[in-house]
């Protein structure tokens, strides 16, 4: 299983990177593939599915707990930035956006966290 969280991390990681290439975009057009009520939710996206299939001993560590929390915060954030940018604001959802905003600070809390669990040596010695 360790393995499994490293690699689940590493992919996480790279796919909420991914999430800020696409509310750029939502920003600059006025439009997504997605609503703001899909993106609110932490445990649709793999990363959240997979975190939330964890076993019981998995998800009781503290690692877990702050992953999830702020990964949970993370989505609420994605939200926001959403609903600003359908909402035509592109000014506050781009102010959330840089750095200092809530969405980039959500997010480098978030990586932070992940970079922590997996650096763990009890996870990464499987």
């Amino acid at each position: 299983m360790s393995q499994d969280i490293l690699d689940q991390i590493t992919v996480a990681i790279g796919s909420h990177r991914q999430w800020k290439q696409r509310l750029q975009a939502a920003i600059d057009t006025g439009q997504s593939t997605f609503s703001v009520s899909e993106i609110c939710v932490d445990n649709r996206c793999d990363f959240g599915r997979w975190l939330y299939r964890l076993p019981p001993a998995s998800r009781s560590s503290a690692h877990w707990r702050e992953v999830q929390r702020l990964h949970a915060c993370f989505h609420q954030e994605a939200g926001g930035v959403l609903e600003l940018a359908l909402r035509g604001d592109k000014a506050g959802a781009q102010e959330r956006m840089t750095l200092g905003g809530s969405f980039a600070a959500a997010s480098a809390h978030l990586t932070g966290a992940m970079m922590k669990w997996k650096s763990d040596p009890v996870v990464a010695a499987g």
